[in-house]
């Protein structure tokens, strides 16, 4: 059986500059692994087959998994078969990447799997075919995304080094975001992003790269808090409260913020229940190295 980890990302920044001709749009975000993280196990031999520990993932060629074997197996058809199992630990609907991380796992192990491996910048494209995220989890490195997420630009060594380590509060409420929806909210009210601003207030930070990279912003959050109110509630409660500022990654739903080392999080934690309910989801963890 082979092993691979599939970690969870933040979108520590999110600027979405406007819409392309084939629907996407284009961004600039600086995006970061978490310690956080699903496992795909693959046992070779059989027919293709993925479980999942989580019952409520769909298991069908719905999933981002198989459509990974899939878009590898045209290159490679020679790959041997097997089962996949998925263990998730990644949030689904929260703006964590967790599906498109557990493609790019598949094609890793797959990779791992035939005699002349393609190696990972040949499985970027690859995964690109498979949705946006895909190509950065790849490889997982601290980088800035640009077009629709396909364009990968690892940051410098000082900007890795600032984030490696940084502790993470990470929760989401008992409600996903479809990503769809999210970009919807903001094709509704063409509030984007001036790509200049963006890109310089980006550079600034990458250049002296000290302040939390969060206050760069998110595009989708004023649409997407718009909408459901909870988010915001809870985000201004809990930074009167206790100091502590939330901000959203991705399209949503989950909310993130940097946290001092040996602070207590269990405040926190219920704090976002009380504002939430009971199905509130919560992680203590760090920014992968």
């Amino acid at each position: 059986m082979l092993t691979e980890h599939a970690p969870a990302k933040l979108n520590l920044s999110l600027a979405i500059t406007g819409r392309r001709a084939d629907g996407f749009h284009e961004l600039i975000s600086l995006v970061a692994s978490l310690e956080l993280a699903d496992t795909l196990e693959f046992t070779p031999g059989g027919e293709w087959k993925l479980t999942c520990d989580d019952p409520g993932l769909p298991t069908d060629g719905t999933n981002l998994v198989l459509k990974a074997v899939e878009a590898y197996r045209r290159r490679r058809p020679d790959v041997a078969s097997g089962h996949l199992h998925l263990r998730k630990r990644v949030p689904s609907g929260a703006g964590l990447g967790g599906g498109s991380s557990d493609a790019a796992a598949a094609l890793r192990l797959l990779d791992r799997t035939v005699a002349q491996p393609m190696g990972l910048a040949a499985l970027e494209p690859i995964a690109a075919e498979v949705g946006s995220d895909c190509p950065y989890f790849v490889r997982g490195q601290p980088a800035v995304m640009r077009g629709r997420g396909e364009r990968l630009e690892l940051i410098p060594a000082s900007a890795r080094a600032a984030l490696a380590g940084r502790r993470v509060l990470v929760a989401k409420p008992p409600f996903g975001v479809p990503t769809p929806e999210a970009y919807g909210l903001l094709v509704k009210t063409q509030a984007y992003a001036d790509a200049a601003t963006a890109e310089a207030a980006l550079a600034a930070w990458l250049g002296q790269p000290v302040r939390d990279p969060s206050a760069l912003g998110n595009t989708l959050a004023d649409p997407v808090f718009g909408k459901y109110l909870a988010l915001p509630a809870a985000v201004e409660a809990l930074a009167q409260s206790h100091g502590v500022v939330f901000r959203m990654t991705g399209s949503g739903s989950a909310c993130f913020a940097f946290y001092t080392d040996g602070a207590e999080s269990e405040p926190i934690r219920q704090a976002l229940v009380r504002y939430w309910g009971p199905g509130t989801w919560f992680c203590d963890t760090r920014i992968s190295a």
